[in-house]
């Protein structure tokens, strides 16, 4: 067993045992640098804060936090058996990194998924280099965008706790997690769906600000011909003379002569760019798996499954490879270890009717697939202390002290056993 000094001597941070020459790392005052904002969230290109597309970001990355990951073993034919005491599973299930916790961190893996397209998970602290082994253990992990590849290295921007700062490091791919979003061509190639439909809300952002500039836009058609310089400074004074009276009224009122002539050109424009945007819209809800009804909340059972299979399952598929492929070893993947998700079963179902919660645990139960204290648990409720509710059998049966049906407890009919005693009895004497 490794002592304590052992322990402290292999550490490895991922930034003070950073050798690369190109890295920065500045430090202020006591506490380090202070910043108002969060420097280790997450933060959207511009033109995706602007629009409706942050709001798409936010709604799947939360349905994909929602999903527990888990660093478990599993039996011979690949079934869960139990959880696995590590600090990758510490910090999938309950802390990730000091500013973090195991929900958060997976929300920003799926953000910085969406927002850039390839999302680099980094083991910061370990107990070994990965550079040297693959059998470490991670204490702690951050989420970083690529910033540079390299044949067989990353150069990854990420948040530095030390400092304070966000810093770009050069790690080996063998030693971080690269997760590529399964719906990069839908989402991240420039002139993908998605891409297109932000193109086409900028535009239109940028019309109605244009229309809504406070501008009149007008032209002035004076009693005389410009074509001496002493008309044309004329014709300037009488332009500023009339934004004079325009700025200077309470009411935005001005005079002109007779003669002269005003013609205003900030109609209302028509244009087909929002049609477009909804036609675009449309298209990229169908593409990522997604209704209006999903967004507001409001689907049924059968549209929710449908959401799941499609976009987030791909999404969490991704996510788990890629952790197994480099935090696990050769060896622990030979001995069953392996990183899973979970998704709740009950979490779309209604409490009772047809296919509610209570038909399916009496299915469940009468079924011997799950005890009552399984169900409870599902449900939110304690479990029992009765020793029968850890069994699978079937509380509808006929049962024995020991949970099994007991044949010999059907009760038996006297009458019965006389009348077949006499029918017997009259064939001998026939």
């Amino acid at each position: 067993m490794s002592t304590f000094g052992e322990k402290l001597k292999h550490a490895w941070n991922a930034f003070t045992n950073n050798d690369d020459p190109l890295s920065s790392r500045t430090y202020a005052g006591e506490y380090g640098s202070a910043l108002g904002g969060r420097p280790d969230r997450q933060r959207l290109h511009f033109s995706n804060e602007r629009s409706i597309i942050s709001s798409i970001y936010t709604r799947l990355g939360i349905d994909v936090a929602a999903i527990g990951m888990r660093h478990v073993r599993t039996d011979d034919q690949k079934r869960y058996l139990e959880d696995v005491d590590s600090g990758l599973n510490s910090c999938l299930t309950l802390e990730a990194n000091i500013d973090q916790a195991a929900r958060a961190f997976r929300q920003d893996i799926a953000m910085t998924l969406f927002d850039k397209g390839v999302a680099v998970i980094v083991p910061v602290d370990t107990t070994i280099s990965p550079e040297k082994t693959g059998g470490f253990d991670i204490k702690t992990m951050r989420v970083g965008d690529v910033a540079m590849w390299y044949p067989k290295h990353v150069r990854i921007n990420l948040y530095n706790e030390a400092t304070g700062m966000r810093e770009e490091i050069t790690l080996p791919k063998s030693a971080v997690a690269i997760v590529e979003n399964p719906l990069y061509s839908v989402m991240n190639e420039p002139n993908s769906t998605l891409q297109r439909l932000i193109r086409k809300l900028n535009l239109l952002d940028a019309v109605d600000e244009q229309s809504a500039s406070g501008k009149l836009d007008l032209i002035i058609q004076l009693p005389f011909v410009i074509k001496s310089e002493a008309r044309r400074q004329q014709a300037e004074q009488r332009r500023k003379d009339i934004e004079f009276q325009l700025k200077g009224s309470q009411y935005g009122i001005a005079y002109t002569d007779g003669a002269e002539k005003i013609t205003q050109l900030n109609r209302a424009s028509e244009n087909n760019l929002m049609s477009q945007v909804e036609f675009l819209t449309q298209m990229l809800y169908s593409q990522l798996g997604l209704t209006e009804a999903i967004m507001n909340g409001t689907a049924d059972e059968k549209a929710m499954l449908n959401y799941h299979s499609r976009t987030i399952e791909p999404l969490l598929d991704a996510i788990v490879e890629s952790m197994r492929r480099t935090f696990l070893t050769k060896t622990a993947r030979t001995q069953g270890h392996t990183v899973m998700y979970f998704r709740d079963p009950f979490k779309f179902v209604p409490i009772g009717g047809e296919g509610g919660i209570a038909d399916i645990a009496d299915k469940f139960a009468r079924n011997e697939i799950t005890s009552s204290n399984e169900i409870r648990q599902a449900i939110g409720m304690k479990p029992s202390q009765e020793a029968k509710a850890d069994l699978l059998v079937n509380a509808n049966m006929p049962q024995s002290d020991t949970g099994v049906i007991d044949s010999t407890a059907e009760e038996i009919d006297p009458e019965g056993e006389a009348a077949i005693a006499d029918a017997q009895r009259l064939l001998e004497e026939s």
